[in-house]
């Protein structure tokens, strides 16, 4: 099935004399804001793991749920780019996502699990349509050979919100019940602490649906042709590097989303840091806020050094922080669990830049292949959430690290096109 991209003017033009650092500026609030919803899936799997007295396979159907819309959307979102265009395409991705966002107010009245979880799928339905249409759109504003660092700076600011988002929802969610813990005006008191900030941002969301629906953005031609990509004949599907991306892309999602979902809870272990779980929420913020300073770092370093040589450096580093943090305990394990975040940091951006290199016409169809893909943030973690229910929570963090050892092989040699 193809997805193509629409076209108006080449690249390197706009279609209103505008140049492409407005229109990277505008779309950085964006990353920002998916950032920031995405990751305050860590403050609700702990939460409504109280609410609803789950253990840790049940409480990682948030995630299945959430992630599992990229699966299932994707495609039609890469159909949806084709004939609205990117900038509608965004309009309409943040209405979805404003109607997910609301519907977590139901969700919460009647304290209902499955409604939050179906108010999580319609919100990361909205957060897919703006994957499929931005992440492409930030490759083809610019130059090809910088394409790795331009979408890892704008991406900086996706951690950003990522970074800020653990705060905010320890403050208004994890810390809201007042109640005897385990008594029925706890478990609605908890429920209920999930309304305002998800109203907070279904405004948000709408407010930039509009703003996006006024501004005049550049459009763009195909993305970067090379001799890769065949004009005539063919589809994405024929580039191994593409398909090795693409399994690079599930198994990071999945292993950067693991940690981060089972972080409040690892940090609680008395033997790691025995930390309340407002408290800990908190914490999160260094894990995130790591990803974010590596990508700042990560964009310089890579128009220096080939962005293959960079991704498997840092998979290695993380792969030897996790394991770490699996072996020992107190701060040394906190922090270097916390430590992954700094090293996560160029990962997405830079898989996905390497994936899509040289496939010139296919480059959008490649860009819903690999949105696909983030359907390992549902799959990963579920599969942690078992083995954290079998083998014990730190030991868990075994699956990760496999995640890595795959990473630091694409870096090397899965994204060589052939």
């Amino acid at each position: 099935m193809s997805i193509t991209t629409p076209t108006s003017a080449s690249v390197g033009q706009t279609d209103s004399g505008q140049n492409y650092n407005f229109a990277l500026t505008s779309l950085t609030f964006l990353f920002f804001i998916w950032g920031f919803i995405t990751c305050l899936n860590d403050i609700l799997i702990p939460h409504l793991k109280n609410v609803f007295d789950l253990n840790y396979t049940q409480a990682m159907l948030i995630q299945f749920c959430f992630f599992g819309a990229y699966f299932l959307v994707s495609i039609p979102a890469g159909y949806l780019v084709k004939k609205a265009g990117y900038q509608r395409g965004i309009v309409i991705g943040l209405l979805i996502a404003a109607g997910g966002c609301l519907l977590f107010y139901p969700a919460a009245s009647v304290q209902t699990y499955p409604l939050f979880l179906l108010a999580l799928f319609v919100l990361a339905s909205g957060i897919t349509i703006l994957q499929v249409a931005a992440n492409p759109y930030v490759t083809a504003l610019g130059k090809a050979a910088t394409a790795s660092s331009r979408l890892t700076l704008t991406q900086a600011f996706n951690s950003f919100g990522t970074t800020i988002a653990p705060w905010f929802g320890g403050l208004l969610i994890l810390a809201a019940a007042t109640a005897e813990v385990g008594t029925a005006e706890f478990k609605a008191q908890e429920a209920a602490a999930v309304q305002v900030p998800y109203l907070m941002l279904a405004a948000a969301l709408l407010v930039l649906a509009a703003i996006f629906a006024l501004l005049k953005l550049p459009t763009v031609a195909e993305h970067h042709q090379s001799d890769i990509a065949d004009a005539d004949s063919g589809s994405a599907w024929q580039y191994s590097h593409l398909m090795l991306g693409a399994l690079g892309i599930f198994v990071y999602v999945g292993g950067e989303v693991a940690i981060g979902s089972f972080l409040v809870n690892f940090l609680g272990e008395p033997h790691i840091a025995g930390l309340p779980e407002a408290t800990a929420a908190a914490y999160i913020s260094y894990y995130w806020g790591g990803a974010m300073v590596g990508r700042f770092i990560g964009a310089a370093v890579m128009q220096k050094i080939a962005a293959g040589k960079v991704l498997a450096f840092n998979a290695v580093a993380a792969s030897v922080l996790v394991i770490v943090a699996m072996t020992t305990s107190g701060a040394v394990a906190m922090w270097a669990i916390l430590a992954v975040g700094l090293f996560n940091s160029i990962m997405f951006p830079t898989i996905f830049s390497l994936a899509v290199t040289g496939l010139g016409k296919y480059t959008s169809q490649g860009s819903g292949v690999l949105c696909l893909a983030i359907v390992g943030g549902a799959i990963v973690p579920l599969l942690q959430g078992v083995l954290a229910d079998t083998i014990g929570l730190q030991l868990s963090f075994i699956l990760p690290v496999f995640c890595y050892a795959y990473i630091c092989f694409y870096g090397l040699k899965g994204s060589v096109p052939k």
